[in-house]
């Protein structure tokens, strides 16, 4: 029999959810200086979701919680722990989490919120994984949020092209005979930090302070260096589990990447030496969602039959931090 503190984290079900109104490259051609064609060959992005002022980071995280509920037969007094992703909680604190847990009834849960810009739902299902793994919990929500259209600077033609709005859910237990994630590999470069980030709103530039002019609580990125170092991690990261889990990559049924440029995933695929067609694209309907962007993708996959109980799948994720991550799981 198993111990305890040996016990396996499987990803038992899965939720998502986009705001209704879509914003479209024509549309985005009536703010800024740009156009479908420059945005369509540079990042493949055609459209994004974009959540109205009443709808929060929490009130999506919940939407797509409620869905992994469904999809899981979990019930909420079940969950014990909730960890949400996000870079846009719904205010400073209490934790976006806690807020989902008042949404979703789920009175047992301890509730956080991790930070760790796009990569943060894998980090978050490595962190349910050891929870699990240690007895310390046995239902986990693992959701990933963003409202990245609260922070775009909607002025930078470089920058709101690429973000917008959703969220992902999944929910792991321990279910025997199944070995869950099997092997994940997480980093990060904070030496690299403003290769992609927000100068102000923190403690070292306040919100509204004298220097806000100068740091403004909107996204800063540098996209060729971005570009660089999203493609050198997630290849390396996605080779480590690999080679980690024991698993080549003929045998990854599907591999789910982060959804932030066309460019960045062909790279990737050629460099792993792996078709498209196995790769789970949906950049071009969402953009770049940051922490809910792998999780979203996931739900689609699984809802849409891109593999099967017993198959095995890689997720791998990049984001500001600069964090990087990588997990193989069987499904």
């Amino acid at each position: 029999m198993q111990s305890e503190q040996l016990r396996t984290a499987s990803i038992i079900g899965t939720g998502s959810y986009a705001p209704d109104r879509v914003m479209t490259n024509a549309d985005l051609e009536k703010i800024v200086e740009t156009s479908d064609e420059w945005i369509t060959t540079r990042t493949g992005i055609k459209e994004r979701r974009i959540a109205g002022p009443e709808i929060t980071t929490s009130e999506m995280a919940a939407r797509a919680a409620r869905a992994a509920m469904e999809n899981s037969g979990v019930k909420p007094e079940e969950i014990d722990l909730i960890i949400c992703a996000t870079v846009t909680p719904d205010m400073f604190f209490p934790n976006t989490a806690c807020f989902v847990q008042t949404k979703i009834g789920a009175v047992n849960a301890v509730c956080f919120d991790l930070s760790a810009a796009c990569s943060g739902f894998l980090f978050g299902v490595e962190t349910a994984r050891a929870y699990i793994a240690a007895g310390t919990a046995n239902t986990v929500l693992v959701i990933g949020a963003d409202k990245l259209s609260s922070i775009v600077d909607w002025k930078d033609r470089n920058t709101c092209v690429l973000f917008g709005d959703g969220a992902g859910a999944a929910i792991l237990r321990h279910r025997e005979g199944s070995r869950g994630v099997v092997a994940t590999r997480m980093g990060s470069n904070g030496a690299l930090a403003e290769i992609l980030y927000i100068p102000g709103g923190g403690s070292a530039h306040p919100a509204g302070g004298s220097t806000s002019a100068e740091n403004p609580v909107t996204i800063r990125m540098n996209g060729r260096e971005t570009y660089k170092h999203a493609v050198t991690a997630m290849v390396e990261a996605s080779q480590q589990v690999l080679a980690d889990a024991g698993v080549p990559s003929s045998e990854i049924a599907c591999f789910i990447p982060h959804q932030a440029n066309l460019r960045i995933i062909e790279a990737i695929a050629s460099r792993l030496d792996v078709s498209m067609d196995r790769f789970m694209i949906n950049l071009d309907c969402y953009g770049n969602t940051s922490a809910a962007a792998v999780a979203i993708a996931l739900d689609e996959a699984n809802r849409t039959g891109r593999f099967k109980q017993g198959d095995k799948i890689l997720m791998v994720v990049f984001g500001g931090g600069l964090t990087w991550a990588a997990s193989v799981v069987e499904w």
